[in-house]
């Protein structure tokens, strides 16, 4: 490292090298310490087929943020990261690699395709890990974990085969989610849905005695080939007479009986619907109520199956086609109307969901919803935002049986052994070399796996040596934090809550804190197929990932989207700049060495207030950060580090830096070396790389600022009158500033200042006044009384700490200067409105906290007493004027 800083901020300098040393001095990693308290999050494992795109970058700037928190807080912190198998989309990724070889699944057999796909998995799980260091992620990767490393495996055969002994794992023929191009089952949290434009078709159903007919109306024709009765609701008078009477299926001609049942929508289409269990989850539900037949139409390709007769064969949409064509010959058309409603598709490759029955294996779901859904209710585990809970609950108490069985060969292979001899089922720990029942040792093992969340399901503690009682799960468990996206709560979020109570007896988490999605800069979701998203590693590669873990922290609402705008990284990389041209300053001026601690005998007002400021900020900050509160935390660290630090105090220090005495030296030195210090600490865990250079620059520091301490609130430096103070001379010396600027008055045209006073704020100001002459392009500093004539030859400049005024004659004339009061009246008359408007909305004095309210009524007085000395001094210089 150089001895001196380099005078312009470039990341591309030290990014790569201060990771590399954090590597090689182990400070992400944490042994279990009994001394300390833990902090602990996991890392959602990303897709081993995936490349970090904005939604990993936000998701894990935000753990680190939180990470890097806790260490200096004291904590002993552990971030354990780790990759996800991903079944569906690995398995995919691989079909498509053979398919371009000329080879198919059936060509290489299941252990050759597994091959292929550990060597897939190899390759893309560390691309992934070496862009979350890019990133600045300071995971413990020592404890890197993987959803099919031996560990996680063993975890998932155990719940697996616990479940089976409990009675909460079956096998059975029931009605699922099938997607026809991923060719397998997929449960009720991975069906998307999307709005589509369609009809709805009214068909006549001729009752069987030849009496009339009921009219159905319909979105899927082509499945009426399947239906095994038509349903009303018993409350419709329209229909009343037709419960009970059998009608003939129109094209199949079968008799399928009228039923009621209440679940019928009287005021969807004819108050009449078809029933097709085998085909639509809630048709299944009602063929379960009413013993129903079930008759399946519809094979795994998306083709109808021998069960139609003359249809068979046919796709879907094919099939569609010729039923209405035939039922319009017919003539049992009655008419087709536009319709537009939700279809259920397929979330990895949105094909449209086709619900069939199959035999699959099903987690029982509701004695493990139970006290997941308690364990939120009670307040146990918390959501962050709060609103998410409502989400969460509704789900949990809605839930349906998981089909976790997939058709898949990647992925955790379902440990059932089939007996074909006897037809024992034999679920087991260890691969079984013979039936437990007639003895036959040629058992064949189921050929599917599991859903790729049954194992992300038991991350928190499959991670942490589950089922082992490790040191690790002892001392780490319950986890502290779970960060992630609203988009995953029933995925994931609520699968590891049910999960943890089960086989860990206790909660996975205490908070989930939810952040929103990153949309692009017209609110749209980044996607592939929009062309629209934007690759974190380039921003990193122009900006920094200081710059963009600041833009992505910054500036948006717990749980709420947010536009990525470039405009934000920019932004950030401007106030990288301002941070380290401020802190070069601060260390060229320190000669080398780090000055004594504060002496508080020597400190002057500017220097109060700035310590004041500090301790408020490390006050706010820390509050906000143990609240979740990442944005606003950031934002409050960024207006002062930038407009207080940098803009006023630097500017205050410089002349005791230049021209003060030995002691006065010293005394500025010592402040400006403790607030920068204490900023960069602020920093640190949103901007690590900056911060850690900077850090190493100053004098009498030594390893690295990520296991520093956390800046402490100190009451010995809370000097509010001086602040209070020095904010009214700032504010004195912004009004002549901005006046002067107003009318282009040059820095170098230095003028007597006049002042009046707030009495409140009289004397402090006229104690300090020397300030506001060296800031303020001033050659003196006077002060009226109250009721002195202020002449008719002044240029006012009114705030909310004084009334200023300048000689105008050598300054401005007096029509521009009339002009320009006319314009700030204009200004201050709408602010008194704005603020009359807001008092004056009942909603607002309603729902507001009494503070707010007293607040806002104060700022009202506040901006009438200054539109009212705008208003006098116009009148008076138009008086003067003629």
């Amino acid at each position: 490292m150089s001895i001196e800083m380099q005078k312009n901020y470039n990341p591309k300098d030290y990014e790569d090298r201060i990771y590399a040393e954090w590597m090689q001095n182990g400070y992400f990693h944490s042994e279990p310490d009994g001394s300390r308290e833990p902090f602990c999050i996991v890392m959602p494992p990303p897709n081993i087929t995936g490349q970090l795109h904005m939604g990993h970058a936000l998701d894990n700037a935000v753990q680190d943020a939180l990470t890097r928190y806790k260490r200096m807080q004291g904590f002993c912190t552990l971030w354990l990261p780790g990759t996800d198998h991903a079944s569906i989309a690995t398995e995919v990724k691989i079909i498509e690699q053979m398919a371009d070889e000329g080879l198919t699944k059936a060509d290489t057999g299941r252990e050759k395709f597994l091959e292929r796909a550990w060597s897939w998995a190899e390759k893309y799980r560390s691309r992934i890990t070496e862009q979350l260091k890019k990133l600045g992620s300071s995971c413990d990767w020592q404890r890197e974990r993987f959803t099919m490393d031996e560990g996680c495996n063993r975890a998932v055969r155990e719940v697996f085969v616990s479940l089976y002994e409990k009675g909460l794992i079956y096998r059975g023929d029931r009605i699922i989610n099938w997607c026809p191009e991923c060719k397998t089952a997929i449960s009720d949290a991975e069906v998307e849905y999307e709005e589509q434009a369609s009809h709805l078709w009214h068909i006549k159903y001729p009752l069987a005695d030849g009496n009339g007919y009921v009219v159905v109306a319909t979105t899927r024709p082509e499945t009426m080939l399947g239906d095994t009765a038509v349903a009303v609701n018993p409350g419709d008078e329209r229909y009343k007479d037709f419960a009970g009477k059998m009608v003939m299926l129109p094209l199949m001609n079968r008799q399928i009986p009228v039923i009621a049942d209440s679940y019928v929508d009287m005021e969807f289409g004819t108050g009449a619907v078809k029933i097709t269990p085998a085909h639509d989850p809630n048709d299944y539900d009602m063929a379960q109520r009413h013993d129903i037949e079930i008759l399946n139409i519809i094979d795994e390709d998306g083709t109808l199956n021998e069960n139609v007769g003359a249809y068979a064969g046919l796709s879907v949409k094919e099939a569609r086609k010729k039923v209405v064509e035939d039922l319009e010959a017919l003539g049992l058309l009655v008419k087709c109307d536009d319709y537009a409603h939700n279809v259920g598709i397929c979330y990895r490759c949105s094909t449209t969901i086709e619900p069939l029955i199959s035999k699959q294996w099903f987690v029982s779901m509701q004695p493990l919803a139970e006290p997941a859904i308690d364990s939120v209710k009670n307040g146990d585990i918390r959501f962050v935002p709060d609103r998410f809970e409502k989400i969460y609950l509704n789900w949990m108490e809605n839930i349906r049986d998981w089909c976790i069985s997939r058709q898949l060969w990647w992925g955790h292979r379902i440990p059932a052994w089939y007996c074909p001899d006897c037809g024992e089922v034999i679920v087991a720990r260890r691969d079984p070399d013979h039936c437990t029942k007639c003895g036959c040792r040629s058992l064949k093992q189921d050929e599917d796996v599991l859903d790729t969340w049954f194992s992300s399901a038991l991350w928190p503690f499959s991670t942490l040596g589950w089922p082992d009682e490790t040191k690790d799960l002892k001392y780490f468990y319950p986890t502290t934090v779970l960060v992630t996206a609203y988009d995953i709560i029933f995925f994931w979020v609520a699968r590891m809550i049910f999960s943890g109570l089960e086989h860990m007896g206790e909660k996975p988490f205490s908070d989930v804190m939810i952040h929103g999605l990153i949309r692009d800069p017209q609110g749209r979701k980044m996607s592939k197929s929009l062309g629209n998203g934007v690759d974190p590693l380039e921003v990193i590669e122009e900006f920094g990932a200081d710059a963009l873990r600041y833009a992505l922290a910054t500036g948006n609402a717990s749980g709420s989207d947010m536009r990525y705008m470039p405009a934000k990284v920019e932004a950030a990389r401007n106030f990288s700049n301002k941070i380290w041209n401020a802190s070069r300053f601060v260390i060229m001026n320190l000669d080398g060495r780090k000055p004594a601690s504060i002496d508080d005998a020597h400190l002057d007002v500017t220097d109060q207030w700035i310590l004041t400021r500090l301790n408020r900020i490390v006050e706010d900050a820390t509050q906000k950060l143990d609240h979740y509160d990442i944005g606003l935390a950031l934002q409050n660290i960024y207006d002062f580090t930038w407009n207080e630090f940098c803009d006023w105090y630097i500017e205050f220090s410089k002349s005791r830096l230049y021209d003060g005495s030995g002691a006065e030296k010293e005394s500025v030195r010592s402040v400006l070396y403790h607030v920068l210090e204490n900023i960069l600490k602020l920093i640190h865990p949103f901007m690590p790389f900056i911060t850690e250079e900077i850090y190493g620059f100053l004098p009498g520091t030594s390893g690295s600022i990520m296991v520093t301490s956390w800046p402490q609130f100190d009451q010995k430096h809370i000097y509010e009158e001086e602040a209070k103070a020095v904010d009214a001379i700032m504010d004195i010396i912004k009004a002549v500033r901005s006046a002067r600027a107003e009318i282009n008055v040059p820095a170098s045209r230095k003028t007597r200042i006049v002042l009046r006073p707030k009495a409140e704020l009289r004397k402090s100001i006229m104690a300090y006044s020397e300030l506001i002459v060296k800031l303020a392009s001033g050659l003196s500093a006077e002060f009226m009384e109250e009721g002195a004539d202020v002449g008719q030859d002044m240029l006012s400049c009114i705030c909310q700490s004084a009334e200023i005024y300048l000689p105008m004659k050598e300054l401005v004339d007096l029509d521009k200067e009339i002009e320009r009061l006319q314009k700030e009246l204009k200004n201050a008359e709408a602010e008194v409105n704005r603020s009359k408007a807001m008092l004056s909305n009942q909603n607002f004095i309603g729902k507001a906290p009494a503070q707010v309210v007293e607040k806002e009524k104060d700022n009202l007085n506040a901006k009438e007493g200054v539109y009212a000395q705008i208003k006098a001094r116009l009148e008076e210089l138009q008086s003067s004027n003629g």
